[in-house]
């Protein structure tokens, strides 16, 4: 995708500035931010407007409220986060629409800024509702898109807003675009493309668009374990229906068509019951006991994984390896995130989950870049048209 008009080019001193931004973080049971990685990205952009004089209006979502007001999932202790970020009072509206945000909005001096209260409080967010979208744009001049864990949603303000308001895109945007764009069209190859997570029936359109453009796809995780169990290895996991068995024999046809060379789990960490106790064993794949289920990947794997990124240029990595949230099974991921981290190259890393594991295990510097879209990365690189940027115009 070529790039977007950015927040640079806009003049804003003495005008409202209306910002979608990603403050869908997660909180303590306290009400407190538990991590607050996707306020800090927006931080360059907020001051950006802030040092040109604009009057800034953020909005966002929090949670899944389905179009109530819920207290718990308020905007409010972001707010309070936010003031201490910026070193400023950031108020906060009552609502995202209706006479108290437009006369909030109207108070604002340049420099300022404002926290709409949650857009997903009303229905008209997620139903893109025109009326909805027309309410929020009259609180703004300009519209500036800072969210980019939420441009693969056609919502109201994503979509509605900017084809009311002169639009363009925020740094972080800018910068995701440039960073997942080559993994589109021109990535450095060799190029590895390394996947994990769950359901495959949710991944497999994403793996089956590394076909051709990756050199090698490293599958691990639950991910794997459908196609361990097509190619006849004795495990458990996602049922193997009529329509997947006939999905993964495309996929391989393609894979071999295309000349991509995929690589599954060889051993894996698994949990089985002798004599009334849980325990946990590394298994060669084909020595499984039946209907066993891998929790983590094991050993074996581990160096298989990291020989087959050894001389690439390009890896791309989304999903867990094994069930980190149990510390039990983090090992896999840890330790070839480890191994990618002494391997020379651009390495790009995108998902919630993978973010919470490059978090938790420290290996933040395996990656030149971790996107903060979730579900958006992945449809970008994987070459959908993401709405909420094809709403914006062309640099």
């Amino acid at each position: 995708m070529v790039a977007k008009r950015g927040v640079q080019q806009a003049s804003v001193r003495g005008r409202r500035v209306l910002v979608r931004v990603d403050f869908n973080v997660p909180q303590l049971p306290n009400g407190q931010v538990a991590d607050d990685r996707r306020i800090r990205e927006a931080l360059p952009t907020l001051d950006h407007l802030r040092t040109a004089g604009a009057r800034t209006i953020l909005m966002s979502h929090l949670g899944r409220p389905g179009g109530r007001r819920d207290p718990q999932l308020t905007l409010r202790p972001i707010a309070r986060q936010l003031s201490g970020m910026l070193g400023q009072p950031v108020p906060m509206a009552t609502d995202c629409v209706g006479i108290e945000a437009i006369q909030q909005t109207a108070r604002l001096s340049n420099g300022q800024v404002l926290l709409l209260e949650n857009l997903r409080f009303h229905s008209g967010e997620e139903a893109n509702d025109p009326a909805f979208a027309a309410q929020l744009a009259q609180l703004g001049e300009v519209f500036v898109e800072e969210a980019f864990g939420s441009v693969h949603r056609a919502h109201a303000s994503t979509v509605g807003v900017p084809k009311l308001l002169p639009s363009y895109a925020g740094l972080l945007v800018q910068r995701e675009i440039e960073e997942l764009s080559p993994l589109r069209t021109q990535p450095q190859r060799p190029y590895v493309a390394l996947i994990g997570g769950a359901k495959v029936a949710d991944k497999l359109p994403l793996l089956a668009s590394f076909l051709g453009r990756a050199d090698t796809l490293l599958i691990g995780g639950a991910l794997a374990h459908p196609f361990l169990a097509y190619r006849g290895a004795p495990i458990g996991g996602e049922a193997l229906t009529p329509g997947l068995q006939k999905a993964l024999g495309e996929f391989d046809r393609r894979a071999e068509e295309t000349g991509t060379r995929i690589l599954l789990p060889i051993d894996l960490k698994v949990e089985i019951e002798r004599e009334g106790k849980t325990e946990v064993e590394i298994v060669p794949v084909p020595e499984l006991p039946l209907g066993a289920i891998g929790q983590d990947i094991g050993p074996a794997t581990i160096a298989q994984f990291i020989e087959a990124m050894q001389g690439s240029k390009t890896v791309f990595w989304n999903g867990p390896l094994g069930r980190t949230e149990d510390a039990r099974f983090v090992a896999g991921t840890k330790a070839v995130l480890d191994g990618l981290r002494s391997i020379p190259g651009h390495h790009i890393g995108a998902g919630g989950d993978s973010a919470r594991a490059v978090r938790e295990l420290g290996v933040s510097d395996a990656f030149a870049f971790l996107s903060t879209g979730g579900g958006a990365a992945l449809e970008y690189v994987q070459g959908v048209d993401l709405p909420g940027l094809s709403v914006l115009p062309d640099a």
